[in-house]
């Protein structure tokens, strides 16, 4: 048996002291602590540093798409993005200027560009008037302007609809030369390309000098300097601080704020600008006192938008005239800027005096030489309002206007204004017409019958001489519009416009000569070319000159004793005729001394009725206030062939002859 192995002898260790002891183990728990601790900082770390890595990552990759889709979608958009290689280029297009009698410049139309005027040669109030109330801050953005848009944003999202615009004038430029005035994204963000391009491309000065010569201005201009000529018939190379801030307020709505179609609206317009001006700080309260004190001077023939009417007339008249001309015209008309402003003021008078209370909104005046020449046109209440010219476009029934016709047909066939005519109840057919008093008088003569605007008497004399023969007279002295053969013809049915019938009076007043309307006398190119001259042309007879001194002493008697007492002109010689439609739908008086022929005509465009109005009140006070004007310290003359009215009145065959009898002694009678 093997004997035990002998025991290591070991030495027992040495004893620590208790307190060294537990130093030591909180040591190593405190070294083990820390290292857990930032372990677990670090795994923290790790975690969130991949969270941020990966939202990095991906927020690149975004940003690379986005990036990549944004210049795809400009890509796109640039396609199609206009030619800019032209933009200091100017398609000119066909203007006309339109003189008046004594060669006064009219009004411009069409499209009119003016030459290119450089921003150093302008009054610095026009660029200021621009800048201040179109784009304060213009040369301080890059083409678009952040602070505007979002105040714009502001004022249209509290307002819900829009009342302000973001675009700078850089915009506006680059869509005034490139793009279509359409609301599309697409639009927009071009827009935009081209402002950036624009700014890029050019200094500020350059692009407010293009902005300035290009943009519209209201009345077919194009550019301030085309404007100024438009507007003040001067350069805007001498435009005043108002005129300027008139300028300036046009670029809002051209149409709305242009003087010649709203004067107050514009003058107001301009007051926001002066006041704007002042707020930016480029001009003073005295300025703007002194601006106050000198207003625009409109050029002649802008301050009214009446005329607005003959220049439409005169310019339907031109292919007629002058057919397939494609260059810039100059058209020398008939009217009489003065006689306009009478007319206008007289209708304008009587539309606000009485057209409320007495049921008619609108009036139409036409005033003409005795041979036919337009020296006056008004075609209604308001231009701006409605383009439709009454004096021209519209046909209406002329109730007893017509009459004149009659009576004078019935003087060819034999009758002389002291012939008897019977004004009694007549009926024929189902039809029996009333005289508009329901009053009957018997035994008249035909100048008291025509006076007194008789019905019964003059559908008698119709009856004599046949619709035909009053149809053939009537168009003979100048009504072109269809009249209808009826039974009601001599109480004036069939439809005819103011224009025709006032020329159709004309040769009562010329001593019976035709006298077709006319407004051209001549048409020449910019350059002076002739293309067209009325000149003087023989006119035919159409009344024979003693049936004239007949007529015209008739129609005297109208004004002196008759329905047209109201527009008697005191000792002036002067003749003309009422006329009033049924159920006071149409008022009419069409009237003439020996210098000039007016007629006017009151109702409403939905031929509603008036109110009591007939030929001899409204139209006839309109017809005086007119003619009492141009008449004014001229000259009285008699009418052609006017002899004396009892002489005239005391002529006439006895009622009981026949026709057959009155042409036969006519014929062998002589003139």
């Amino acid at each position: 048996m093997a004997a035990p192995a002998k025991r290591k002898k070991t030495t027992p260790a040495k004893r620590r002291p208790a307190g060294a002891r537990t130093r030591a183990g909180r040591r190593r728990k405190g070294w083990a602590l820390a290292r857990k601790r930032l372990s677990t900082r670090w795994r923290q770390f790790k975690r969130r540093f991949g969270a941020y890595r990966r939202a990095f990552y991906w927020g690149a990759v975004a940003s690379v798409w986005l990036v990549t889709g944004l210049i795809a979608v400009l890509g796109i958009f640039a396609l199609d993005l206009p030619d800019t290689s032209a933009l200091w280029e100017i398609e000119q297009r066909p203007s006309m200027t339109v003189l008046d009698r004594s060669g006064e410049v009219l009004a411009r139309r069409g499209v009119s560009y003016g030459l290119p005027v450089a921003l150093s040669d302008l009054p610095p109030a026009l660029p200021q008037a621009v800048i201040a109330i179109e784009d304060r801050r213009f040369y301080y953005h890059i083409g678009i302007d952040p602070i505007g848009i979002f105040r714009a944003f502001l004022a249209n999202s509290a307002e819900g609809h829009v009342v302000q615009g973001g675009s700078t004038i850089t915009q506006q430029l680059a869509k005034n030369l490139f793009l279509k005035p359409e609301r599309r994204w697409k639009r927009k963000i071009q827009e935009m390309m081209l402002a950036f391009w624009l700014e890029w491309r050019f200094s500020k000065d350059q692009i407010l000098s293009l902005y300035l010569n290009r943009v519209y201005l209201g009345a077919g201009t194009y550019g301030v300097e085309a404007a100024a000529q438009r507007y003040f018939g001067k350069s805007a190379t001498r435009v005043t601080l108002s005129e300027a801030a008139l300028l300036a307020g046009l670029l809002k709505a051209p149409s709305r704020y242009a003087p010649t179609n709203d004067p107050v609206r514009a003058k107001a317009r301009a007051e926001i600008v002066l006041n704007r001006m002042m707020e930016s700080g480029f001009i003073t309260q005295a300025q703007r006192r002194t601006a106050e004190t000198a207003p625009p001077v409109l050029a002649r023939g802008t301050a009214t938008d009446g005329i607005s009417y003959f220049i439409d007339w005169v310019a339907g008249r031109i292919p007629v005239l002058v057919d397939g001309v494609e260059v810039d015209l100059v058209i020398e008309t008939t009217l009489d800027v003065e006689a306009q402003a009478r007319a206008e003021k007289a209708v304008a008078l009587s539309l606000g005096r009485d057209g409320a209370a007495l049921g008619f909104s609108q009036s139409a005046l036409i005033s003409l030489d005795p041979h036919g020449a337009v020296v006056a046109m008004v075609g209604g209440r308001s231009y701006v309002q409605s383009q439709f010219n009454r004096a021209v476009q519209a046909r209406r029934q002329p109730g007893s206007a017509i009459k004149p016709f009659v009576y004078l047909a019935a003087l060819e066939a034999g009758w002389r204004p002291g012939s008897l005519i019977e004004d009694a109840p007549i009926r024929i057919g189902n039809w029996a017409p009333g005289n508009f008093s329901n009053r009957y008088e018997g035994q008249v003569t035909l100048t008291d019958a025509l006076a007194r605007s008789l019905n019964s008497a003059a559908v008698r004399l119709a009856q004599d001489v046949g619709p035909h023969a009053i149809i053939d007279t009537a168009q003979r002295l100048g009504i072109v519009s269809d009249l209808k053969a009826t039974r009601s013809l001599p109480l004036g049915t069939s439809e005819v416009s103011l224009l025709e019938l006032a020329s159709a009076y004309a040769p009562f007043a010329n001593g019976g000569l035709a006298a077709p309307p006319y407004a051209i006398v001549s048409i020449r190119t910019a350059e002076g070319v002739l293309l067209y001259s009325r000149g003087p042309r023989p006119a035919s007879r159409v009344i024979a000159p003693r049936d004239v001194g007949a007529m015209n002493a008739m129609l005297g008697q109208v004004m002196r004793m008759g329905t047209g007492r109201k527009a008697s002109l005191g000792s002036r010689p002067a003749a003309g005729k009422t006329g009033t439609s049924q159920s006071s739908r149409d008022a009419w008086f069409i009237g003439y001394t020996a210098d000039l022929v007016t007629g006017v005509w009151v109702g409403n465009d939905d031929d509603t009725p008036m109110g009591k109005v007939t030929g001899g009140t409204v139209p006839a006070i309109i017809w005086k206030d007119y003619m009492l004007a141009m008449t004014k310290g001229q000259p009285v003359r008699p009418l052609p062939n006017g002899a004396d009215p009892a002489r005239l009145a005391a002529q006439g065959a006895p009622q009981s002859e026949s026709s057959l009898t009155r042409f036969i002694s006519r014929l062998f009678g002589g003139e």
